[in-house]
């Protein structure tokens, strides 16, 4: 009778031991800021603070958005979970970019955007967000002419 209760303590545990093994630190002045991907528009930086955004597993990123940023709307293949840090950060619902129609997340506000949901979002002052899912993160917009990497002009020569 005492297997089951020690069998099922362990499977409990086990978990547990594992994340104890893997784990993060970062203070705020150690983050690293690079521009953000060329999927998103100009003017934004990111720091990654855990796993890999583009593969197929956890991640933990922070962005930077400098006041009056705009983020047309969009979809992503899996769920996105967005954490506002600071400033403030505005996200409407739906395939028309619509300020009236979105709300305002101030600090620790949270926002969750299902798998393929249309969204758009916009700051009204330098905001910094924390996104966090499981990877891939990637951004299809609605429109694809709001796409920042269809809209690369090439140089004249």
């Amino acid at each position: 009778m005492r297997t089951p209760a020690i069998a099922a303590l362990a499977f409990a545990v086990l978990p547990m031991l594992a994340l104890a093994d893997d784990h993060v630190v970062v203070q705020p002045g150690a983050l690293k800021w690079t521009p953000a991907p060329a999927g998103l528009p100009e003017g934004a930086q990111i720091s990654v603070l855990s796993g890999n955004p583009g593969a197929d597993s956890p991640y933990v990123v922070r962005a930077k958005l400098p006041s009056g940023y705009k983020i047309p709307p969009h979809t992503h293949p899996t769920a996105e979970n967005v954490t506002v840090l600071s400033g403030a950060f505005h996200v409407g619902m739906g395939d028309k970019f619509d300020m009236k129609k979105g709300e305002t997340l101030r600090v620790g506000g949270y926002f969750r955007a299902e798998k393929d949901m249309q969204h758009y979002a916009w700051t009204s002052a330098p905001t910094v967000i924390q996104i966090h899912g499981r990877g891939p993160l990637v951004i299809t917009y609605v429109n694809p002419a709001d796409d920042p990497r269809n809209n690369k002009t090439s140089e004249k020569k």
